[in-house]
């Protein structure tokens, strides 16, 4: 064990932000710290273990040491990825140890050497269980308790799974869900027995009962500023309880409650002392009954193992299902609380014992992988005790396995077949999936059908696309791609990799870097499309979502979704004709700031980050942009002109390009001294001018309170560390925008300072200030003379004759660019005007970059639980009852499984359809031969005709128009409409019709898709 003072230095490390930082902000620093001390073993390095190992390896532990003696086998392969059919007779820890070191540069991996003694155990914070008698397991268990070294065992047999946790006694939970503290505005605190808090505007506290809090800002009952946590009794949404206040002084106004996280203490036991009286996790709320069942069922294989010298139940052999299940109903004998065996489920455990699969690897070892972090962090709340996850819906039924079917080729995929059978791996093989993306889901995605087999058959295929490149901090949990892979492009180094895995996918994985969009239609075309079996997404972003979403639907494809959010994930099935599409229910959109909070009364740091970002958009994006359209585009003065809102634009420019302008990086420290006065000093100081701190409303109430905070204007002092941060990030800005060379020397900037003189204020008179926060953004229109008297201040063109500014996209990723650094700086300074919490820069960067906090853990759980629904797709000819959305969060933890939500269906002259279904039209009809068609066979009197956003037949066109357009055919009257030709790779149409039915009322019927070439 380290000492304390090595313990220290250890804690103290700088983590590398630029590699962890989208798991950050799901961990946050405390908890990595605490991380980057901890030794953990594992122990066996089959598919499961080096799953685990992966998991922890990427999130950046100390170290990780891995033990498994055994020779590798050719069934190892179906789910371990870093063993190759050359290695089998090799030990498995020696031979998989090189991959497993490439992962993390930061983490060193080792393989134990000789004999595993109890007492060797002592060096690791926590040592994994993952291959070996359960008897082996509990030894180590026992010793493990006795010493205070976390333990954890976990098994996989097919389609089934378990973990066991033992974190020991008075284990301290520090952060039980993850999600950032609750806090909230207060209106008024009583003084009473049981003060109560009440919240600003009737908002919602969203606080429980046996939560703690603390507050801040508070005038009047100052005692409770940053006070020890006070433990919450809740009355309603708006109000809460917190004790007994009546000592403190009167409430007078303000102040800022803030939760506060209190440890929460867990004590486990071990294996020995729970197996007969299991507490057990919930995964499945459709199979409550399920856990204890799969609790005796495990012990009854490995008992048949035992007596059978460590040999597992043949796959789908009777003789031996019926061993395990005598010894399964011996052993629930033993239970607490004996149960009835489940003889079927019991024999179906049996049947797949021999069996590995790499997706539920994936599920199980990421949940596994994130238990480790829990034991060393604190962070997040461990399962207790038990876990048990199956897929037995996921077995095939057309054809069922058989035991012949079951029986070993001698191939990698054997692990594979023991399971779903020779059959089933041939469909597998020979199937056509569409993966769009390549980066965290798309990596797991891509390693599980590499182990899979999928698309490698003479029939198969794989098609990945990703129009990215790999970035340092991909690296995290992107698993296949390395550092020497940084610039290259995602699908092809990611297809490269698990080829290496598998070399039976060399030339069935196609690769592109085209984004899957309208304007790559003719790659990803007629042609493509209905070649496919199915389209797996991975993608991080609802609008790509729904187009793909529009062309399965199309195209009738299976559609498979997932997503993560730190340590959130969920899964969605789409299928043709059973289930709704993914267009068919949304997430209600973010909710914007209010432009008045934002400008003037911004009440939180979010609101002072988001002005802040708007902030350098506007300079240093957008009016470089404006600049250089006006040097290059003629026409551009013209238009800005005659546009009301063009003013705001031409003073930008007459700014960037006028007396303003710098010759060098001097006039950039000048420039960046007046915009800080600007900013945090003129323009707080006119609005307490507009609204001074006294003002009252029209009803007579004070202006100023919560949640309206009361600004004060700052005063410039070139020692505060931030007005000099804000002065060096804007000053270098200015520079790039015009090609000045950057400078970061803080006594050159204090030097020019010096000499800096800025006007006094001057206040203006008639300003008015929106304060109603459901108002829009006030347009800035101007009247035409007032444009063109800007217009004629601008310099020639002819004068800046070679100039082109510099626009910055903003780049969050990069820390020398000083995007974040001015973000943070200006977010801060305006914090300290509204006396506003400020935020550091990893906060602010998360906020401003609108960072999706990220870990491989969750990714690996996902991308498997797709594949669990994948096998039911490639099986076909399943009911939607059988198929799974899922959603699991692995910090409570909690894992929840729905059936799909069957396609609405609807109604038109007695037939009922839905979104899958359409009218065809087998050749390019005149718009009357439609019309007729839908009179006749549908009853319904056509109205309007469009396709896409073109308007081809209306009621309100003229007879002539009318009579002009019903002649045309569907592809003459698209490209009329459109004035231009039809896409090469075009072949079909598809129209929208609107009408009404017998009874003349509104009616719907499905579109219609018209085939427009032979």
């Amino acid at each position: 064990m380290a000492t304390a003072s090595q313990q220290k230095m250890e804690l103290e490390k700088e983590i590398d932000e630029s590699l962890y930082s989208r798991q950050l902000y799901v961990l946050g620093h405390a908890a990595m710290r605490k991380m980057a001390f901890s030794n953990i073993l594992v122990i066996g390095m089959q598919g499961l273990g080096v799953e685990i190992a992966k998991g922890i390896i990427l999130a950046g532990v100390k170290s990780v040491t891995i033990y498994d003696p055994e020779p590798a086998q050719i069934t190892d392969l179906s789910s371990q990825y870093y063993l190759q059919p050359s290695d089998v007779g090799k030990r498995r820890d020696q031979t998989t140890q090189p991959m497993l070191a490439e992962l993390n540069t930061y983490v060193p991996v080792a393989v134990f050497d000789g004999e595993l003694v109890l007492e060797h155990l002592n060096q690791f914070e926590v040592v994994i269980f993952t291959a070996g008698p359960r008897k082996r397991a509990m030894e180590i268990n026992d010793f493990c308790h006795e010493n205070k070294i976390k333990f954890i065992f976990t098994e996989m047999r097919g389609l089934f799974s378990s973990c066991f946790c033992d974190f020991g006694e008075g284990f301290e939970v520090l952060d039980t869900t993850g999600e950032n503290p609750i806090t909230g505005m207060v209106s008024a605190i009583s003084s009473d027995a049981q003060g109560v808090v009440a919240c600003v505007e009737e908002t919602r506290h969203g606080l429980e009962d046996g939560d703690y809090v603390t507050f801040k800002e508070l005038e009047g009952m100052e005692e409770l500023n940053d006070c020890e946590p006070r433990k919450v009794t809740v009355f309603g949404p708006f109000t809460f309880g917190i004790g007994d206040t009546t000592s403190l002084s009167p409430y007078k106004r303000n102040g800022v409650f803030v939760q506060v996280k209190m440890p929460k203490p867990v004590n486990f036991k071990s294996m020995r002392q729970s197996q007969a009286d299991p507490e057990c996790l919930t995964t499945d709320f459709a199979k409550m009954e399920r856990p204890i069942q799969l609790h005796v069922a495990f012990q009854a294989v490995d008992a048949f193992a035992e007596k059978a010298s460590g040999k597992l139940p043949r796959p789908r052999n009777e003789e031996d299902a019926n061993v395990v299940l005598g010894l399964a109903k011996e052993i629930s004998k033993g239970l607490k609380d004996p149960v009835e065996v489940d003889e079927k489920l019991i024999k179906e455990v049996a049947y797949q014992s021999v069996g590995n699969f790499a997706p539920m690897a994936g599920v199980i070892g990421g949940i596994v992988a994130q238990e480790a972090l829990k034991a060393v962090s604190g962070k997040f709340h461990p399962i207790v005790q038990y876990l048990y996850f199956d897929s037995l819906e996921s077995l095939p039924q057309h054809p069922a396995p058989t035991e012949e079917s079951c029986q070993a080729t001698g191939t990698r995929y054997d692990g594979q077949i023991a399971i779903f059978g020779k059959e089933m791996h041939d469909k597998i093989t020979n199937n056509n999936q569409f993966l769009i993306g390549a980066g965290a889901i798309g990596c797991e995605m891509l390693k599980n059908w590499a182990l899979m087999g999928l698309g490698s058959g003479r029939q198969g295929r794989i098609h990945v696309t990703d129009m990215d490149v790999i970035e340092k901090s991909n690296l995290n949990r992107q698993f296949l791609f390395r550092p020497w892979d940084v610039t290259k492009p995602k699908s092809e180094t990611a297809a490269n990799a698990v080829t290496r895995m598998n070399p039976d996918l060399s030339s069935n994985i196609h690769v592109y870097q085209d984004k899957v969009g309208p304007e790559t239609e003719r790659t990803f075309n007629d042609d493509f499309f209905e070649s496919l079996n199915g389209v797996t997404n991975a993608l991080d972003n609802v609008d790509a979502r729904l187009y793909v979403d529009q062309r399965c639907v199309y195209y009738r494809r299976p559609m498979l979704d997932s997503g993560t959010l730190g340590t959130k994930g969920n899964t969605q099935v789409i299928i043709p004709f059973l289930t709704e599409s993914y267009a068919s229910s949304q997430d209600p959109p973010e909710k914007d700031i209010p432009f008045c909070t934002l400008r003037n009364f911004p009440n939180a740091i979010q609101h002072t980050i988001q002005w802040a970002r708007d902030k350098f958009e506007g300079v240093f994006s957008k009016a470089p942009e404006a600049v250089n359209q006006y040097l290059t585009n003629a026409r551009y003065l013209g238009t800005l002109v005659k546009d009301p809102g063009g003013k705001e634009i031409l003073s930008a420019i007459r700014s960037d390009l006028g007396p303003d302008k710098p010759a060098n990086f001097d006039d950039c420290i000048k420039w960046a001294r007046f915009l800080y006065e600007e900013y945090f000093g003129n323009t707080i100081r006119q609005l307490l001018f507009t609204l001074p701190k006294d003002t009252v409303t029209s009803s007579g109430l004070p202006f100023w309170v919560p949640p309206k905070r009361c600004p004060d204007p700052l005063v410039f002092n070139p020692d505060e560390e931030l007005d000099m941060e804000f002065i060096v990030a804007a000053a270098n800005l200015r520079a790039f925008t015009y090609g000045i060379a950057c400078n970061n020397d803080k006594q050159y900037f204090k030097k020019v300072l010096k000499d800096v003189i800025v006007p006094e204020f001057q206040p203006k008179q008639g300003v008015k200030v929106q304060t109603d926060e459901n108002a829009a953004a006030p347009t800035m229109e101007a009247s035409s003379d007032e444009v063109e008297s800007v217009a004629k201040t601008l310099p020639p063109v002819e004068s800046l004759h070679g100039f082109k500014a510099n626009p910055a996209e903003f780049e969050k990723d990069d820390d020398t660019n000083f995007h974040i650094d001015f973000v943070t700086a200006a977010s801060n300074l305006r914090a300290k005007n509204y006396k506003i919490e400020p935020a550091d820069r990893h906060k602010t960067k998360g906020i401003a970059g609108r960072i999706i906090p990220a870990i491989a853990t969750t990714t690996a759980i996902v991308s498997g639980l797709i594949c669990l629904e994948l096998l039911k797709v490639v099986d076909g000819d399943r009911t939607i009852e059988e198929y799974k959305n899922g959603f699991v969060n692995l910090a409570l933890p909690f894992f929840a499984f729905s059936e799909p939500i069957a396609a609405p269906k609807q109604t038109h002259n007695g037939k009922s359809f839905t979104l899958w279904d359409r009218i065809e039209v087998d050749h390019d009809a005149t718009l009357e031969e439609i019309r007729k068609m839908l009179e006749v066979d549908h009853k319904f009197e056509l109205n309007m005709l469009t396709c896409g956003v073109s308007m081809l037949y209306s009621f309100f066109f003229s007879e002539k128009k009318k009579q002009e357009r019903l002649r045309m055919r569907v592809s003459e009257a698209v490209q009329a409409v459109r004035k231009e030709p039809l896409p090469p790779h075009m072949n079909h149409l598809i129209l929208e019709p609107f009408g009404t039915d017998e009874d003349d009322e509104d009616a719907e019927l499905p579109c219609i898709r018209v085939k427009v070439k032979q």
